[in-house]
């Protein structure tokens, strides 16, 4: 950042969202495009606005600034929420907590918010949606089963059920169809690529390339690792603590549970997870930690095989291995 520049935590909520600046000048506008625009006059393009990822809410006010050329920042809630812990503060404020925001882009390096096109935002909508639809459904089904298990389930009771599963499950169909052409209009090489790994399935494929914007906003693939927070954590202090190696869990908690998925079958179908499985197993560790560095390792190879832009070939080791 430019010595001249101002950095601006934001707090922001449905209606409203506060802003202090490193000079602890406090001002609140509305969340919608007459409170940007009366915000973007008090901007200029050296000055840095950080905000927390609050769901919905934050979304319309980073991609605004974005288009106008203001360099943003959405930084991970827990980060502020620990900073905020270990400064002891007392007082929990919407202005409180924006000044805290601002005071911890201060003394932490925080990342560079990309603009998220009209494609992507809509892909990013659909998996939203579809996630949604996914619990309706299992909810559906656990409850079906719960009323065969009585016996004598009621009739208008598990035909509404049975009705509303095959609803959801049209509904489910269309928006993987609706996803599907929208990845095939600007990534199909990178779709084609992917699903050349063995064990990588289509929708792991599809949120991989949505997520990362066509592998754009990743340098290396352990910092895609470290995004989807399936890298290891130790926990050691002097000579009495020893605790277990476990995985991060600070991610994309969606793309550590369809990794987790593709892991099994990689484990029989891909060579290289095969064998690395095999032989982690063989050294005694535990079938858990194999799988983890089975995820691991496929995480690796799209990243690879992505930006070799071959497709996958057990035998070209100087790719695969990375």
């Amino acid at each position: 950042m430019d010595k001249n520049s101002k950095i601006f935590g934001v707090d922001i909520s449905k209606d409203y969202f506060d802003v202090v600046d490193q000079d602890n000048n406090h001002s609140q506008y509305g969340n919608d495009a007459r409170g940007f625009s009366k915000f973007l006059e008090h901007l200029t393009s050296e000055d840095l606005v950080v905000m927390e990822a609050t769901g919905y809410y934050h979304y319309r006010l980073a991609q605004f600034l974005s288009q106008h050329s203001i360099v943003c920042s959405v930084v991970n809630p827990l980060s502020v929420k620990r900073f905020i812990q270990m400064k002891l503060a007392k007082t929990k404020t919407d202005k409180s907590d924006a000044k805290a925001i601002c005071e911890y882009a201060q003394v932490n390096t925080v990342p560079v918010y990309s603009h998220v096109d009209e494609t992507q935002a809509e892909c990013l909508q659909l998996f939203s949606l579809l996630d949604i639809y996914q619990k309706q459904l299992t909810a559906i089904k656990n409850k079906q089963q719960g009323e065969e298990a009585l016996g004598r389930p009621s009739k208008a009771v598990y035909h509404s059920l049975n009705r509303v599963r095959k609803n959801l499950q049209k509904e489910i169909n269309h928006l993987e169809e609706q996803l599907l052409k929208l990845v095939k209009l600007d990534q199909q090489e990178q779709l084609t690529l992917l699903k050349s790994i063995p064990g990588m399935g289509v929708k792991t494929a599809l949120f991989l390339i949505v997520i990362t914007g066509g592998f754009e906003k990743f340098e290396t693939a352990s910092q895609l690792c470290c995004y989807a927070g399936i890298t290891p954590t130790h926990r050691t202090s002097g000579s009495s603590v020893r605790g277990k190696s476990r995985i991060s869990k600070v991610g994309n908690k969606k793309l550590r549970y369809l990794l987790f998925l593709c892991a099994f079958s990689a484990c029989k179908y891909n060579p290289v997870c095969k064998a690395l499985y095999d032989r982690l197993v063989e050294k005694g560790k535990s079938k858990k930690l194999a799988l983890l560095a089975v995820e691991n390792k496929l995480l690796k190879q799209a990243f690879a095989i992505v930006k070799s832009k071959k497709p996958f070939d057990a035998e070209h080791r100087s790719v695969l291995k990375k």
